[in-house]
């Protein structure tokens, strides 16, 4: 299977084998699930100290030409045109029906230029929705470049070394700057609810960046099995199994990145795809919502299981599931009925025919880091 042809290497796949990685496929490349210390101590190292993510193999995309923001408006219920340069904003391309087609982070790059950052397994598909609904504007596949993402407490002082102005950006914003002579796009975020930086660099300085930043001790490769545990832990959801075209953003508890101005009544109300159905739910409510919860025991539940209440009746459906190693528990998130879904509801999960007892929690399940001012 890894020697398929169609299966592709980032730029960094050598650094990867050489630092013990185990690779794996992954949406169309070999990417490393795990290094020799194993997913525990990759996931702590990030809480603890910084962790160095290869996320080479998501989609970067400039969308760029005049009327930019109000074009992509058609496609997120996001208010683009408020963004500052440099601001950036979590956004889900919508379905006609009010389903997600994938989630991503949108940049303003200029006036009317967008950096968009899109999930590696819907790339193909969305550059062709984007050229199919804004065919008058400069869609760009960033095929040359790279994204590194350093994650943890300690990414502030690396960066603050390497790139200062980096890092007085508050979280979701981003500004050029030069690392070492090498030019890159910095921005304040990330996928493990830890302060942190997401780097954008061509594929002939790549390596030299990653150089830079390994040279701290703080600094070690984490592979996509502790990506995984981090984000469940800090309440991300993703994409092809916690929401995906049969949930609505609402649903995927994802109202908080719907604009004022796109809802009812706002300035700007609706005009995306699937925006009736999707302001419909925001005003009278869902009958599921996406919900955490914590296990009893020591073993994971996982992706599938489904979810009953004390009757036996099947209410709802687990979408991850795992360790988590920083609360030393198994956590994991579902879609229950909406009637079962308040904070501290007692369900269970069969698991090979057994009941698995679990309690609904408020996400994220660890606090979250990210660098909003002082």
């Amino acid at each position: 299977m890894s020697n398929a042809p169609d299966v592709k290497r980032t730029i960094f796949y050598d650094y990867h084998v050489e630092a013990g990685g185990k690779m794996v496929p992954f949406a169309g490349y070999l990417m490393p699930v795990q290094y020799t210390g194993g997913i525990m101590q990759e996931h702590l190292h990030t809480r603890g100290h910084a962790g160095l993510f290869d996320v080479s193999h998501m989609g970067q995309v400039v969308v760029e030409g005049e009327g930019a923001a109000a074009a992509l408006e058609r496609l997120v219920p996001v208010d683009l045109e408020a963004l500052t340069i440099g601001q950036q904003t979590y956004a889900t391309f919508t379905s006609e029906l009010g389903g997600i087609l994938d989630d991503l982070i949108i940049t303003r790059w200029a006036d009317n230029c967008f950096f968009l950052v899109v999930n590696a397994g819907c790339k193909e598909q969305d550059i062709k929705h984007l050229r199919e609904h804004l065919g008058n504007l400069d869609i760009t596949y960033l095929s040359g470049h790279s994204l590194l993402a350093i994650q943890g407490p300690k990414a502030k002082n690396i960066i603050g070394e390497l790139a200062p102005p980096a890092n007085e950006l508050f979280f979701m914003n981003g500004c050029r700057v030069s690392i070492g002579g090498i030019e890159c796009y910095v921005t304040r975020s990330g996928y493990t609810g830890e302060d942190g930086f997401e780097i954008s660099v061509s594929d002939e300085n790549a390596l030299a960046l990653a150089d830079q930043l390994l040279a701290y001790d703080d600094v070690q490769w984490i592979g996509l099995g502790a990506r995984d545990s981090l984000r469940l832990e800090a309440g991300l959801c993703l994409y092809g199994h916690d929401m995906d075209t049969s949930k609505s953003p609402v649903e995927a508890g994802l109202s908080w990145s719907i604009s004022q101005s796109r809802r009812e009544g706002g300035s700007k109300s609706g005009g995306f795809l699937g925006s009736d159905r999707i302001l419909r739910h925001l005003a009278g409510g869902v009958s599921k919502k996406r919900v955490g919860f914590v296990i009893d025991g020591r073993a994971p539940v996982r992706e599938g299981a489904e979810i009953v209440d004390d009757q036996g009746n099947i209410v709802g459906v687990i979408t991850s599931g795992g360790f988590g190693p920083t609360l030393q528990i198994p956590v994991a998130m579902g879609y229950v009925e909406s009637d079962f879904s308040a904070v501290g509801t007692k369900l269970d999960a069969l698991v090979r025919g057994k009941s698995r007892a679990m309690t609904l929690v408020k996400m994220p399940m660890v606090p979250q880091r990210y660098y909003r001012g002082h």
